[in-house]
Order: C-alpha cells, then structure tokens, then sequence
C-alpha cells in the first residue's frame, strides 16, 4: 500500500505534464503558418472527416430518420389511414424504417468509413511529414538533439544491404508489435468494471510513438519508463471514445489525431520530463506494458526464420 502511495504523487505530475503539453492546440497555429503543404492536409482531414463524414451521420439522425419516422410512424395513432385498422401495419412500419436505415448505412456510411479510413492514414503520414519539416526548419533544440544521436547510432551501424535489412526488419517488428498491442488493447475493453479504463490508459500511450528518431528498444523503454507522462499526452483525443458511438467516436477520432500529431512533433518529451524529476523525484516505476505485446509478437515472427534471421 505504500508502495502504491508512493507511485501516485510521481504519475499525477507526469500525467498531468503530458496532458497540458497535448492541449497547447496553439502549436497547430504556428505549424501550418510555416507550412502550406501541412495547412492543405489539416483542412482536408477536417472536409472529410469532420464535413462529410461526421456531416452525413448529423444528416441521417436529424433529417432522415425524422423523416422516416413521419411518413412511417411508430404508433398507429398517428396515422388517419386504415392500416391502423390491422396491428401488422407498425411491424411493417418499422421494418421499412429499419431496412431504409440499413442501406443507408451499408451503402453510404461503411464505404465512407472504410475510404476515411484509409485515406486519412495516408493524409496522417504526410501530416508527420510535414510537421517533422517544420521542425527542423526552426531548429529546434529537439531536432538537434536527436540528429546527433542519429549520426553516432549511424557510424555504430552496419553500412549497405546489412543497414537496410536491418530496418526493414525493425519496421516489421514494429507494425507487428503495435498490430498485436492495439488487438490486446480491444480485448481488454471488454473486461467489466476497469477494462474501460485500461483500455484508455493503454490507447493514450501510443499518440506520440512514431516522433522519437530512436532504435525500437530504446524507444519501448522510454515509453514503459514514462507512461504516465504519455497516457496524459493521449488523453485528450482518445476521451471522445468513451462518450459517442463507433462511427461519431471515429470521426472526432479522425478530426482529432492530426491536431495532437501536430502538439507530439512540438513537444520535447525527454526536456519535459527531465524537467520534473525535482517534482516527482524521479521515483516511477516502470510498468511492462508491451511485455505481452513482445512476447506474442517474437512467437509470431519464430514462424517466419527469413523475418527471425533479419530481427
């Protein structure tokens, strides 16, 4: 119980640190000021994601189902017509509404959703793109930082088809690994009472992983070292899937995320928690949370020896 005591001072401070440092939206001002390509982006994401997507859903349940539900009511009453006359009529009522709805859905919002989907992925890898361009355009400390690791990590690497292989096998460890972390993330969702929370706390970690320009180890023990500072930084654009539907869930989602792409490519992770130490003492244990994640992840590679042999 002490031990437990202890670990609350430290994780509310770098909670709290990572969540202020996702709200200063102020940087997305500042980002697509210097960059005309990024400004293009962001307001194509929101057309998409927020105009139509999230425009249509609007549509169908403030014009389309009222709609329906006047021309094809509820409750017999409210029909003059004789088909009130027969208790079949408010079944077939409400199958026509229901199939209507349905092909709305299966013919409109799936394809919207699957095109959002795909296309904001692509629009998101240029968002980081461009945003990582901003930064070296400023020269920010961060930037300078990071490029000096990357040229000793260079000269300590191998050189030719040896250098590539190795990062095309980390890439793969990579996707794999967040494949596997995110299916275990849905699934502990599902578990009553706490599992919504875990669920929250695991999928705020992740909005910041793809800006350290550092080796896959290195960058999981960071994470495992500080994850209270980036369950904070995800909080705020995950927060919306806890108080909408899938689809209205997913297009905040969708509007949110290249917004706190653009706070995570600002933001000096390792100055800021540096900085809190004297806050916190330095005395957050480190919790292992991609410790199943690794694991399944070296199973499933051990079924691949070529995939193995480039790990």
């Amino acid at each position: 119980m002490e031990s437990l005591a202890s670990q609350a001072r430290p994780a509310a401070v770098l909670w709290l640190a990572g969540f202020f440092q996702a709200a200063r939206l102020h940087r997305v001002v500042s980002f697509c000021a210097s960059s005309r390509a990024l400004s293009i982006r962001i307001a194509q994401c929101f057309l998409l994601n927020g105009l139509i997507f999230l425009g249509s859903l609007l549509t169908l349940t403030s014009v389309v189902i009222p709609t329906l539900l006047w021309i094809l009511p509820e409750r017999c009453n409210q029909t003059a017509g004789h088909l009130c006359e027969h208790r079949a009529a408010v079944s077939i009522y409400s199958f026509l509404r229901s199939g209507l709805v349905e092909i709305f859905y299966v013919f409109w919002f799936y394809p919207l959703y699957v095109f959002s989907f795909i296309l904001s992925t692509i629009w998101y890898n240029d968002i980081a793109k461009h945003a990582l361009d901003v930064v070296k355009s400023k020269s920010l400390v961060l930037t300078q930082s990071l490029d000096a690791h990357n040229i000793t990590e260079t000269k300590e690497q191998p050189e030719g088809f040896d250098r590539v292989a190795l990062g095309i096998g980390e890439q793969v460890y990579s996707i794999l690994l967040l494949t596997i972390f995110f299916v275990e993330v849905s699934v502990i969702g599902y578990i009553p009472y706490f599992g919504k929370a875990m669920n929250f706390l695991l999928l705020s970690l992740m909005y910041k992983w793809n800006f350290f320009a550092v080796s896959l180890h290195e960058r999981l023990d960071f994470f495992e070292s500080n994850w209270a500072f980036f369950a904070g930084f995800g909080a705020p654009c995950v927060l919306p899937i806890f108080f909408f539907s899938p689809l209205i869930s997913y297009g905040f989602l969708a509007i949110l995320y290249p917004l706190f792409v653009l706070t995570a490519a600002g933001t000096q992770a390792e100055q800021v928690i540096d900085a809190l130490k004297p806050a916190h003492e330095g005395k957050l244990q480190r919790i292992p949370v991609f410790f199943v994640a690794k694991r399944l992840t070296t199973k499933v590679l051990q079924l691949f020896p070529v995939a193995q042999k480039e790990q």
